[in-house]
């Protein structure tokens, strides 16, 4: 490894990563995660898994988001714990896969949160929880996440996994429509059809309240369903 190379931070590897210099990045991340840089680990993991400056190999990269997560890396946790739960580099292990998306979860990762709501809710090779699966949307939907704000609006008008609420679901799928998640668009269409007045101005105030909590994600909203 030259002296170039070894002097180089995470931050580095990255902008060389992003500039689309991938064996100059994964040489930083490979020197970095020889240290034992857990954020440099979870970085050469997305080398592998993606062919970028390192030959595709699910497995190495299974490996390299391991020692991340095991060093306490909440985005590693989150890549570990799908890929157990799909068998995608690993022997799958579905339980041992939704361990570390609640660890993950617990640490605030919304990806973590949004995956673990999903097979939650999904039913597939566990039993579905839709208690847990809304606890985990609602958690990554605070957070600005719109996939998971379309999926609570559901939980809402459903009354899955929380109360049936057509005010709480009339925010959350709008909150979703604004960046242009098709399904939340359709969905609220039809729920504001049903609406009184009074539930349209109390579902509004919800909105505008949540749009000033996740400013930095709501900025980059598309368009205003709420005009409607």
């Amino acid at each position: 490894m030259n002296q170039t190379i070894a002097n180089q931070t995470v931050a580095d590897g990255v902008a060389m990563y992003v500039s689309g210099s991938f064996e100059t990045a994964a040489e930083i991340f490979t020197s970095l995660s020889d240290t034992g840089d857990a954020e440099a680990m979870m970085w050469l993991g997305s080398c592998y898994a993606n062919g970028e400056g390192k030959p595709v190999s699910p497995a190495k990269a299974f490996e390299c988001f391991e020692r991340s997560a095991k060093a306490g890396f909440a985005q590693a946790m989150t890549n570990v714990g799908a890929m157990l739960a799909t068998g995608q580099g690993c022997a799958q292990d579905v339980e041992a896969g939704l361990k570390w998306l609640e660890m993950a979860s617990e640490l605030n990762d919304v990806g973590a949160q949004f995956n673990l709501a999903t097979i939650l809710s999904s039913g597939k090779d566990v039993e579905p929880d839709m208690d847990r699966a809304a606890h985990w949307y609602k958690r990554a939907a605070e957070q600005g996440h719109y996939p998971s704000q379309a999926r609570l609006g559901y939980c809402y008008q459903h009354g899955s996994g929380v109360p049936k609420s057509r005010v709480n679901a009339y925010v959350w799928y709008a909150l979703a429509a604004q960046h242009g998640v098709g399904t939340a668009l359709s969905s609220l269409e039809r729920i504001l059809q049903d609406m009184s007045a009074e539930e349209k101005r109390e579902g509004a105030a919800l909105i505008h309240s949540w749009r000033r909590k996740t400013s930095s994600i709501s900025s980059q909203a598309i368009i205003d369903p709420t005009l409607q």
